[in-house]
């Protein structure tokens, strides 16, 4: 049985893959630049979610206006852990989200043909205190993945759920230190 609330994510000992989506205007600058420019904003909260396939759902597979090219996002884990430690659950206290740096939202995850699964994906808003140390010093490498997210799509929409499926990027379950966790009442 899955846990109800994991991070599972693409990472290797130092960085994690986080997603976004964005129109080509925010992103083609950023994808020459590897690393978020303008006319990206520094000026609102940005969210980060190391879920493919929600972001995939979020963004009806890159077609939804203004989120059509995705960005697989390498940050650093210390970055990704940094802003865990400074979240506050979007779910808590009103007073104390709007002073938070950094909210945290547990949305169901996503199949790969869109319905809801019965566990959670973590989304992270890393709000304007921060955006500049998230795309200044966490950002490692930025990526589009948007043909893998249109193949995967024109695969599942044909019935080959399978093929599909093999060209998903891989995720496990992320180790998220103890006090973080209890934190954002994540399961042991």
């Amino acid at each position: 049985m899955t846990a109800l609330h994991q991070i599972r994510a693409d990472y290797d000992a130092r960085t994690i893959v986080v997603y976004q989506a964005y129109s080509p205007a925010v992103a083609g600058p950023a994808l020459r630049a590897k690393r978020f420019v303008a006319p990206f904003s520094f000026n609102r909260m940005t969210w980060i979610k190391p879920s493919f396939r929600w972001l995939m759902h979020r963004s009806n597979w890159a077609q939804k206006p203004g989120q059509e090219r995705i960005l697989a996002v390498r940050i650093t884990r210390a970055g990704w852990e940094e802003a865990l430690s400074r979240a506050v659950l979007t779910t808590a206290d009103p007073s104390a989200v709007a002073q938070a740096p950094v909210h945290v939202q547990w949305d169901p995850e996503r199949s790969l043909r869109g319905a809801a699964l019965n566990h959670y994906s973590i989304q992270v808003g890393v709000g304007r205190g921060l955006i500049r140390t998230f795309a200044e010093e966490w950002v490692v490498d930025i990526t589009d993945v948007t043909p893998r997210a249109q193949k995967i799509s024109a695969l599942r929409q044909s019935g080959r759920s399978t093929q599909a499926q093999r060209l998903l990027p891989p995720e496990r379950i992320y180790p998220v230190p103890p006090a973080i966790a209890k934190g954002l009442r994540m399961d042991a």
